[in-house]
């Protein structure tokens, strides 16, 4: 079986870009903790425009990595696996539109609805078993994050400490058999348990889907604050160090890593606890802001384009998602000459 390899990454980030003074509350008490380095939000993100589509953003995010490649994507595509974090239609998938959009007829879509902030690694994983077999021998792989615009852009729902954080963007890998930065290991580990403790939150106690009054909003348990945060700050650093140790490496012997990027609190206490300076942990929180799981596809990108990643170099990303049911971590070695 010849090894899975990523051959290029591409991005797309929304026109609309969003700075702080979109979510001030004249009303709100000031936070205190507002200007401190760690708990800052970010000075911009974009937002999706009223009527963009994921498909759209995915064949937006697609379309120049297969021109540096000097390839159209018709008949380039075996396997197309999405990510997207608020479907455009409750019943259908996006997989099928953004084929459509891109004009490619895959043999196989699958639209991922689970891993969260960790579904690249995730559906890196599933690409690589199709693919196992040689009947496919190439697949795009692409994360939709599209809440910012929608859900926390709302008029009331803008107004809480979170919704400043997330912004929108798209971010996809195209890999193949034989070629690309090879795919090394990849580790998982799924806790169903915690899957309750994040969901759909409306003023009303509606379920989505019925009529109501106020805005939808996504919370946590506030019970299981501190667990949770307990969750985040463990999980990627554990992944992350069990990958390692599959590939007979340390943690200390990574070049880049990239990771989901809720916070600064979590990228600080990650490299800490993987002992990596800042420079050999990229992220893009600043500019985008909580990209969830395009995160990774997304900062790679950029960090590609900008000759950041060098020929050798062990990259690994990892992430964790919702509330801790679910976690994931890859490693490639970077040929960015293939």
């Amino acid at each position: 079986m010849q090894p899975v390899g990523i051959v290029d990454f591409g991005s797309y980030l929304p026109e609309n870009v969003v700075g702080p003074e979109f979510f001030l509350d004249e009303d709100a008490p000031v936070d205190p903790l507002a200007h401190t380095p760690l708990f800052r939000v970010p000075p911009t993100r974009h937002h999706v425009a009223p009527g963009e589509r994921a498909a759209d953003m995915i064949a937006a995010a697609a379309r120049p990595l297969f021109e540096r490649l000097g390839r159209g994507p018709a008949g380039r595509v075996d396997v197309l696996l999405t990510n997207v974090l608020l479907p455009d239609e409750p019943f259908m998938g996006v997989g099928a539109q953004a084929a459509h959009a891109l004009g490619i007829d895959p043999e196989w879509i699958v639209d991922l609805h689970n891993g969260g902030c960790a579904s690249f690694p995730y559906m890196l994983a599933l690409a690589r078993k199709i693919m196992a077999d040689g009947a496919a021998r190439t697949a795009l792989v692409a994360n939709v994050q599209n809440t910012a615009g929608r859900m926390f852009a709302q008029s009331e729902v803008r107004k809480r400490s979170h919704a400043p954080i997330p912004g929108d963007g798209c971010g996809v890998a195209y890999l193949e058999t034989g070629a690309g930065s090879p795919l090394l290991g990849i580790r998982t580990r799924s806790v169903p348990a915690h899957s309750v403790d994040l969901g759909i939150k409306t003023p009303d106690g509606r379920r989505y889907w019925e009529p109501g009054e106020g805005q939808m909003d996504i919370a946590f348990d506030p019970g299981k604050a501190a667990e949770i945060l307990q969750r985040g700050n463990t999980l990627v650093p554990e992944l992350v160090g069990e990958l390692c140790a599959d590939l007979g490496e340390q943690p200390s012997d990574i070049d880049v890593l990239v990771t989901n990027q809720p916070n600064r609190i979590f990228l600080q206490n990650w490299r800490q606890a993987l002992k990596l300076d800042a420079a050999r942990h990229l992220d893009t929180f600043d500019r985008y802001g909580n990209l969830y799981g395009a995160a990774v596809p997304v900062t790679l990108d950029r960090a590609a384009r900008a000759g950041e990643l060098r020929d050798g170099d062990l990259v690994v990303m990892s992430g964790f998602a919702h509330a801790g049911d679910f976690a994931a971590a890859a490693a490639v070695r970077w040929n960015g000459a293939s």
